[in-house]
């Protein structure tokens, strides 16, 4: 209920308030001329007037009755909610007084009072307003202290209202905290902050919280028709909704936009004129937008938002709007009565209904993701048009991607069609899988395609262009894959792996960096045989780092490996043997009579690596087995000399 307020701001007499008649014959100029903009003309005086908050209204008018009323109160609530009103209207009610009719503090302000128009107008002696964004010191908190020991001059409570408190600096705070907990009998405190994280729990402590909530739009659409017929403009009901989305639950600046929209129509406001002015997208195109990029067809998409481009869209909003159509399709489809919202335009419900029998949770779980980073990055970019159409993209060329718990159960499907790797200790051992191609999951599915959108083809299918509607019922369909091409590595036979560094050196081929570590620090060999290799892991070594070695070599050759965990001590590992190599070249390098003498000529100088360079001659020699192989040499040599 909105109770119409003449141009003070105070009920008019019952003619006027029950039809328009004096607030049309006024329109908007105040008394003295001035023009007063719609949130102050008809800014609410009475607890009734106070739109959505009746959880608070309720609270205080059982407090008031049973008087047990609190020494301060903290409201808090995003902008436009009404929280400086409804401090005023909380200080109104605290010195409610009507001689021979009111004489104690009430919600039921029927009638103006002794104080209620110097309280509402902001000049009573009596109810003091702050704003601590430009009082943010101790000595402003100082004077409220001082002066918070004498009594009221007129009124019934001395009452202080500071706005946006959270502004106040550490040292304010801590004191105010002692006159806050235990104040005079006739002092009262009203904070009113949007930021209720920043106060300290020690003043919320001391307040009693009211949260003010955000506006319904049907609320909101409600009170922008009632002013709006006592501005006697005519506004269509689209317009009206309009408005009250672009308000975002605020009453202020829902009535900002409308008194914008009053200026910009001259006397009548129709939806297309306020989306020209709001930089807005037509809802009916949005949804089409929407549809296009469900169906595959990114062609027309990105021509539907350059032709919303043109006609002044904004190119943000427009990514808005669809994120929100993509909030409502997948409400409609896990709490249907949704639909049934006020808020809902019927356009909006039954496509919205029509999409979420078609698409999947998945599907518009991604796309609401794809597009809330989307408007972010339109928002900054340089060039909004352009990023508004790579999101569009994007958006085509993920949807049928799969998520991640698909690509889960892929890789499960294909480790358990070719077993997994395992380790054992002793003598056991389990034998090492994978490498399988995954395959798809969920059973094929006739993709969505709306009305006229494109079907499964093969074009879609080998990715030449992006497939959007591969999804449908919650289900992913099947896409054609194509023949497995043959690996050059995976013709490694078995037997060609005869050491770790065969198996290390695989693994570099093939990338894993992580598994070549592993093979090369974390395993001492004890045994090495075609398709069986029995090691000792180091203490530092993953548990299972046997069945993850089997497993890998499996998938690399093609051929079952199994990798035992054995009891018996093994050889140094890769990297220690290099280290143990690597330090006995340095020792000999430092023994040769050269390098000493260098050592000796310059002190403080010292051996850090030593390289062995081969030349050809040397490389020809070793080609030879009798010259690589001294002991076969000599042998040799014994024979021939018998």
């Amino acid at each position: 209920m909105v109770r119409l307020m003449d141009e003070t701001g105070f009920p008019q007499d019952n003619a006027a308030a029950s039809g328009v008649t004096d607030a049309s014959n006024h329109g908007a100029a105040s008394q003295d001329g001035a023009y007063r903009v719609l949130a102050r003309k008809y800014r609410p005086k009475t607890f009734e007037d106070l739109v959505g908050q009746e959880p608070m209204v309720q609270t205080l008018e059982n407090a008031f009755h049973t008087g047990r009323i609190a020494q301060a109160w903290m409201l808090t609530g995003v902008r436009g909610v009404g929280k400086t009103t409804t401090a005023r209207i909380l200080a109104r009610g605290l010195n409610y007084e009507v001689p021979g009719d009111a004489d104690k503090p009430t919600v039921k302000l029927t009638q103006e009072g002794t104080h209620c128009r110097a309280i509402m107008e902001g000049r009573h002696v009596d109810v003091i307003e702050m704003d601590a964004a430009s009082h943010t010191g101790i000595n402003d908190i100082r004077e409220i202290i001082d002066a918070a020991r004498y009594r009221p001059a007129t009124a019934r409570y001395k009452v202080y209202i500071i706005d946006e408190v959270h502004m106040l600096s550490n040292a304010a705070f801590n004191g105010l905290l002692k006159t806050l907990e235990e104040p005079p009998q006739h002092v009262k405190f009203i904070f009113a902050t949007t930021e209720i994280r920043k106060v300290p729990i020690t003043v919320l402590s001391r307040c009693q919280r009211f949260d003010l909530r955000r506006i319904e739009q049907s609320k909101l659409i409600g009170l922008l028709r009632r002013i709006s017929h006592a501005e006697n403009i005519t506004i269509s009901d689209e317009a009206l909704l309009l408005i009250a989305r672009a308000g975002e639950g605020s009453a202020r600046d829902s009535l900002s936009l409308l008194d914008q929209a009053m200026a910009h129509g001259g006397g009548a406001i129709e939806a297309d004129d306020l989306r020209r002015m709001l930089g807005l997208a037509d809802r009916a195109r949005v949804i089409d937008l929407f549809h296009h990029i469900m169906a595959g067809r990114i062609e027309e998409a990105l021509a539907e938002l350059q032709a919303q481009y043109d006609v002044g869209a904004d190119p943000a909003i427009v990514l808005t709007d669809l994120a929100d159509f993509t909030h409502l399709v997948t409400r409609i489809k896990v709490a249907p009565k949704s639909a049934d919202e006020a808020s809902v335009t019927e356009t909006e419900r039954s496509r919205g209904q029509e999409f979420a029998e078609k698409l999947s949770v998945r599907l518009l779980s991604r796309a609401w993701q794809i597009l809330l980073k989307g408007v972010q990055e339109v928002q900054s970019a340089s060039k909004p048009l352009a990023a508004a159409d790579m999101v569009l993209v994007r958006l085509a060329y993920a949807a049928d991607l799969p998520d991640p718990g698909e690509l889960m159960a892929q890789v499960k499907t294909g480790q358990n069609a070719h077993g997994g790797g395992a380790a054992s200790s002793g003598s056991q051992a389990m034998p090492s899988g994978g490498g399988a191609t995954a395959m798809a999951v969920g059973a094929p599915q006739t993709p969505y395609s709306g009305n006229s959108g494109p079907t499964m083809s093969a074009e879609a299918a080998t990715g030449a262009r992006p497939h959007l509607s591969a999804i449908q019922g919650g289900q992913p369909a099947i896409r054609p894959q194509a023949p497995a091409q043959p690996d050059a590595v995976q013709e490694i036979s078995a037997f060609q792996l005869k050491s770790l560094q065969d198996c290390a050196a695989l693994a570099s081929e093939k990338r894993d960096i992580p598994m070549k570590v592993a093979i090369q620090r974390q395993m001492r060999l004890v045994k090495f045989e075609p398709g069986k290799i029995e090691i000792q892991p180091t203490e530092d070594a993953p548990a299972d780092i046997a069945g993850e070695f089997g497993r890998k070599l499996t998938e690399w050759t093609g051929q079952r490996w199994f990798v035992i965990v054995s009891r018996t001590q093994g050889r140094p590992t890769i990297h220690e043997e290099q280290e143990a190599n690597q330090q006995q070249l340095l020792s000999d390098a430092k023994s040769h009579p050269t390098v000493a003498a260098l050592l000796s000529a310059f002190p403080g100088a010292k051996v850090v690596d030593v390289t062995v360079t081969v030349s050809d001659e040397d490389e020809a020699a070793l080609a030879d087995p009798m010259v690589a192989d001294p002991l076969l040499s000599e042998a040799l040599g014994d024979e021939d000399e018998d």
